[in-house]
């Protein structure tokens, strides 16, 4: 599993300091939450902006999209809510060009810049090391809840033999259910193990 999409044609953007592309994508991400419900044609704008970056940075555009299209279903849940209130369709179209846009900025600074720059950016920056430390074990752990979920997935499939009832929506149901069991178990056994080596919390 990778987070990072950076990939060795994307040398110029790659090039720029860490520091101006987090500003940068947070500058983005502002002007964009910031514009008005009916400025459909700034959405616009933006989107060729991130489209340019995209290009300009020769960043795997197939893989930002993919990535996308994973995380839209959450955003287009959160702006579903706003159907229900008087001129809903126009909030929620508004929401959902909002949301898509800044995960499109975030994919793309994920795919030019490797997390642990961003994280000694943050460093730099003073910001809370709460919130720096919670960023940098979310990160790390990310690849142990991927590598458990696929070990959980082998396993079902095995024991199915190749049988259809395997991929269904109640099967994948169990092993997220079971994934946060042993998320569970693993996260109390690695809080202990880092009290055990002086962690502090």
């Amino acid at each position: 599993m990778t987070i990072e999409m950076a990939s060795a044609g994307s040398r110029e953007i790659r090039r720029l300091p860490p520091g101006l592309k987090l500003a940068g994508a947070l500058l983005f991400t502002i002007v964009v939450v910031a514009l008005p419900r009916r400025d459909w044609l700034d959405y616009g704008l933006a989107g060729c902006i991130l489209l340019l970056a995209m290009i300009w940075g020769r960043a795997a555009s197939w893989k930002l999209v993919r990535r996308l299209i994973l995380l839209e279903p959450f955003a287009a849940g959160v702006a579903a809510m706003s159907l229900f209130q008087q001129g809903g369709l126009e909030i929620f179209l508004s929401l959902l060009a909002k949301s898509t846009l800044c995960l499109s900025c975030v994919l793309l600074l994920g795919a030019t810049t490797p997390f642990s720059q961003i994280l000694d950016v943050m460093r730099r920056r003073h910001l809370p090391g709460l919130l720096v430390t919670t960023l940098a074990l979310t990160y790390r752990y990310l690849f142990v809840l991927h590598e458990e979920m696929h070990r959980l997935r082998r396993a079902r499939q095995s024991r199915a033999m190749g049988r259809r009832h395997a991929d269904s929506w109640r099967g994948q149901a169990g092993i997220i259910a079971r994934l946060f069991v042993r998320a569970s178990e693993r996260a109390g056994h690695i809080y202990a193990a880092m009290c055990a080596r002086g962690w502090k919390s």
